[in-house]
């Protein structure tokens, strides 16, 4: 039969299954790193579409603790109540991450007042720890992560009470409600959850009350295991019933108190009665049209804002996505904040920080011009703006009246210090290991004082409008992490999700307020999903490339579009939750 007889059904068949196939020959085709990112349309494959809402939306690290907070809202309850009920749901579902031993920080923009709120809720060293008694222990470099030592008072309930006294609108015990229910009845445990869980038994299995709480039969609880924590529930019915004067003025304060003694610990009740938590000015830069906005130390919020002033100098879209120019100028921007976030980050109580000068635009560019395009940065000293392993949660909330709220809450490192106080159901964190004991240094150990922070939410706006609330979780990722989504979005296009989705790099080795400091450059490690050429390019350039695998940062965010009234949600894919919207 001749090729002219062949019938078109036929022809139409044969079509239909190159097309069908051609995805699956690329995909061979191309190099396994490039098969995420679409060089030639630009856009990623995203792991999911955004989702977009009308009325309200959360986004968090659990789907349960992120139905709790949709529900709070189709009560009635404003963003801020329902933050506070994800808050409490995921420090039962991800303790692995947050509850209620460890800090929280917050971004408000209230719709009623036209204006954005700042929370430090961030606890401080207690009185009786000083640079003395670390080194007394046998420590003279470093605070350990684990035990006493790094203990300070958890802020994250105090955090709480003073959102809801200022911005809410349904009673505590229906916001914690939720929360004790699951406490008691249980839930099923997450994959991502699991896995880290069970890395943290191993670290904490042997530290006070910790497998008692945390390690029911003697394991780790698996993937969609039954998981209660009763004691837990206990705690939050009685914050509900008593409010912030059970924590602090009251019974769980002197079950600390008794606890530490009795194990040697240095949290006292006294320690607990002087704590309070500061409302804060946001700080800001622009970015390229939008109002890129942060908290002021002891957080690293402002490295980021340092990070978006320098790679505001260079024409960032034009570069491309995941190319070795725009890479390049990230890294060398982040090692610059970093020496400046070594150096002067710390509790503004005790230290003068230079904030105007270290976000200002002008010693951007004077930093800027130790950049060269073609060889990384090895060293870098500080400048002079004057003249001139850890685990968070990050949760998003926007109700229908339009108030958002970005909230970042944390343990510090998987679980936080170990102990867990006798019959109340959580550990509490180990962020003083991130203290200095070098007594010269602005961030070194002093009673009373709060540690240098890692947790930082942010929010963006356009006019004096809010139009994004998002955070990315992970230590030292988040101020980098914070720069590449909104690049991301900004300079590159993307949609919400994909921004979130695209694949990172991350830069370690900068010197540390901790005392480390970089000689050598520091090492990139990277996502699959960026070219091999692109690190070749990197590494001619004098780029150290590392073999950590993971460590990216967790994301969520909420864009606000003014025009059609809606909001979208993303969530990060490298995590276990998700962005619910009604």
């Amino acid at each position: 039969m001749s090729a002219m007889n062949v019938p078109a059904v036929n022809v139409s068949a044969a079509l239909g299954l190159v097309l069908l196939l051609l995805p699956l020959t690329l995909a061979v085709l191309l190099p396994e790193d490039a098969q995420c990112y679409d060089r030639l349309t630009g856009r990623m494959d995203a792991s999911r579409s955004e989702v977009i809402a009308e009325n309200g939306m959360v986004c968090c690290a659990h789907p349960l603790a992120a139905q709790i907070g949709i529900d709070i809202l189709k009560k009635g309850g404003s963003a801020v109540d329902a933050a506070i009920a994800v808050n409490a749901a995921l420090g039962l579902m991800e303790p692995v991450a947050n509850g209620i031993g460890g800090d929280l920080f917050a971004i408000v923009w209230d719709a009623k007042t036209q204006k954005l709120y700042g929370l430090n809720a961030s606890g401080r060293c207690p009185g009786l720890l000083t640079i003395e008694e670390v080194k007394k222990a046998g420590h003279d470099r470093y605070i350990p992560y684990t035990g006493f030592l790094p203990q300070t008072v958890p802020g994250c309930v105090d955090g709480w009470f003073e959102l809801h006294d200022r911005f809410g609108r349904i009673a505590m015990k229906d916001i914690l409600a939720p929360a004790i229910k699951h406490a008691e009845e249980g839930f099923p445990v997450t994959e991502v959850i699991a896995h880290y869980w069970e890395l943290g038994s191993r670290r904490l299995k042997d530290q006070p009350n910790f497998a008692a709480t945390y390690m029911p039969g003697g394991a780790a609880p698996r993937k969609g295991e039954i998981f209660r924590n009763p004691d837990l529930a206990n705690t939050y019915r009685l914050l509900a019933k008593k409010g912030r004067k059970a924590f602090y003025e009251g019974d769980i304060a002197k079950t600390i108190d008794e606890f530490c003694e009795k194990h040697g610990g240095y949290l006292r009740f006294e320690d607990f009665e002087k704590h309070t938590g500061t409302w804060v000015e946001p700080v800001g830069t622009n970015y390229r049209g939008y109002d890129v906005w942060e908290l002021p130390p002891n957080g690293q919020g402002i490295a980021a804002l340092q990070m978006f002033n320098v790679l505001e100098g260079y024409d960032i879209a034009s570069m491309g996505f995941g190319s070795a120019d725009y890479f390049h100028y990230l890294i060398e921007a982040k090692k610059l904040a970093f020496e400046d976030r070594a150096k002067f980050y710390s509790d503004p109580a005790f230290n003068n920080i230079p904030v105007a000068g270290l976000v200002s635009k002008e010693y951007a560019a004077r930093r800027r011009e130790l950049i060269r395009p073609d060889v990384a940065l090895r060293q870098i000293d500080a400048g002079d703006p004057v003249l001139e392993t850890g685990e968070t949660t990050y949760l998003v909330v926007a109700d229908r009246d339009r108030n958002f709220v970005s909230l970042i809450q944390s343990n510090y490192a998987g679980f936080g210090s170990g102990p867990v106080p006798d019959g109340l159901g959580f550990c509490i964190q180990d962020r003083g290991a991130l203290f200095n004991l070098d007594p010269e240094h602005p961030n070194s150990l002093e009673p009373g004082k709060r540690p240098f922070h890692t947790i930082i939410p942010a929010m963006v706006t356009k006019d004096g409008k809010p139009v994004f609330a998002y955070g990315v979780m992970g230590g030292s990722m988040q101020p980098q992490g914070h720069v590449q989504v909104l690049c991301n979005i900004i300079d590159f296009g993307m949609g919400i999700q994909e921004a979130g989705d695209a694949p990172r790099i991350r830069h370690y080795g900068s010197s540390q307020p901790t005392g480390q400091l970089m000689t050598d450059g520091g090492r990139v490690v990277y996502e699959r999903g960026i070219l091999s050429g692109v690190i070749r390019e990197l590494v001619a350039r004098g780029h150290t490339i590392g073999k950590e695998n993971g460590g990216y940062g967790g994301y969520q965010g909420i864009w606000f579009d003014h025009g059609k009234n809606v909001l979208i949600g993303g969530s990060e894919s490298r995590k276990d939750g998700c962005a619910l919207g009604y």
